[in-house]
């Protein structure tokens, strides 16, 4: 009996701008369906390692496997197509078109029929019904919730498989980002792998199955979500605890 590949495995990634190594021979790993949390330090190469993922920069070396099969050389836009989409940091939302249009956008790879991409439309109202109620409204004009709302829609409009998202609380008030990680539990529940760069590091491991540690380009730690809950080096470092 043939065993399932891995959704997405890196093997001894690296990635660099210019001389300067961001991501240092990493190993990471996702199983289909599986929350997974990179935590680390402002600048350690969490965001870089999502871009790299979604094949917005180069690898200087190492694989990137999707299903078994090799990505690294895929333009952006064909693993879009593949299933994999970035909520990126800072949300990058189209702000001069309405948020109907930004939803669109999600969908412009798509060549599975318009009734099929209306459906998932009508799917995004139901778990983002503010999106709804502002889907005329022109998207810069929104709060900073609403538009990660949006800029999570966007993505689920592709129809992803694998979902990268990267800060998703980022300067939001508490109440908003309760509500964004109700909405990240239900794209889970549907089945959607998602790997999560998170700067509420609590938040992130209670969410998540598995978990990386990033420190200065490095993975240097990994475990289940509560294990790293309780590891002592992890509470000090990253939740606040000495």
């Amino acid at each position: 009996m043939n065993e399932q590949p891995p959704l997405l495995q890196l093997q001894e990634v690296q990635v660099a701008y210019g001389a300067i190594l961001a991501v240092k021979g990493i190993d990471l790993l996702l199983h289909h369906g599986e929350l997974v949390s990179l935590i680390g330090a402002n600048g350690a190469g969490k965001t870089t390692t999502l871009n790299a993922i979604a094949g917005l920069l180069p690898l200087s070396q190492g694989r990137l496997l999707y299903e078994g099969s090799g990505i690294e050389r895929l333009p952006t836009h064909h693993r879009l197509r593949q299933g994999i989409a970035l909520v990126p940091e800072g949300r990058g939302i189209f702000t001069r078109l309405t948020v109907e249009e930004n939803l669109r956008m999600g969908a412009y790879a798509r060549r599975d029929g318009a009734a099929a991409i209306e459906a998932d439309i009508e799917r995004v109202f139901t778990m983002l019904p503010r999106v709804k109620e502002r889907l005329r409204q022109v998207a810069g004009t929104l709060s900073g919730g609403e538009q990660q709302m949006v800029a999570i829609g966007r993505a689920l409009l592709s129809r992803p498989r694998l979902l990268l998202l990267d800060e998703p609380s980022m300067g939001l008030a508490p109440l908003v980002v309760e509500k964004i990680f109700e909405v990240i539990r239900s794209v889970a529940a549907e089945g959607v792998t998602i790997l999560l760069v998170e700067q509420n590091a609590t938040l992130a491991l209670e969410f998540s199955q598995r978990a990386y540690v990033m420190e200065s380009g490095r993975i240097t730690l990994t475990g289940s979500g509560q294990e790293l809950l309780a590891d002592p080096k992890v509470r000090s470092a990253y939740l606040g605890e000495l």
